[in-house]
């Protein structure tokens, strides 16, 4: 699989552990991330990760801010991004098997890392249940 990843500055000893944790898994991954903590405009390292995932470039997508929230409304302003905010790993299952979410965004002030490692492998994990949920989904964009 392969997966486009990008956070601010709050993330990234999360993203660290996550893209450690994929690559173990035999997943390729894309960094468009901050490696510091210095501050930095979330929307800067969110659009990127959208746009790979928009042209088919990958998979799926993971970002990670203080909140979740900045980055999250950054990459759902991309057609046929579906991102969900997520804390729990079963809020993470609900996103792909309700939603068919294909980013996964991560509040890193939040949650813990092995949390947030457990919420992206329940994620990728996950398959859409399709169904009364499909139709439900196709109305989402506004395009």
């Amino acid at each position: 699989m392969k997966i486009s990843i990008g956070n601010d500055h709050a993330g990234p000893e999360y993203k660290k552990a996550i893209v450690a944790y994929l690559e173990q898994k035999g997943h390729m991954v894309i960094n468009h991330g901050t490696d510091t903590f210095d501050s930095v405009d979330y929307p800067d390292f969110g659009h990127p990760v959208a746009m790979d995932v928009e042209q088919k470039k990958v998979d799926f997508g993971i970002v990670i801010c203080g909140s979740g929230n900045g980055i999250n409304m950054t990459v759902n302003k991309h057609q046929n991004v579906r991102a969900a905010l997520c804390w729990t790993k079963e809020i993470a299952a609900l996103a792909r098997q309700h939603n068919n979410a294909n980013i996964i965004s991560i509040p890193a002030r939040f949650t813990a890392i092995a949390q947030a490692v457990e919420m992206v492998d329940t994620f990728l994990s996950t398959e859409f249940e399709g169904g009364r949920h499909a139709q439900r989904v196709q109305k989402i964009a506004c395009s």
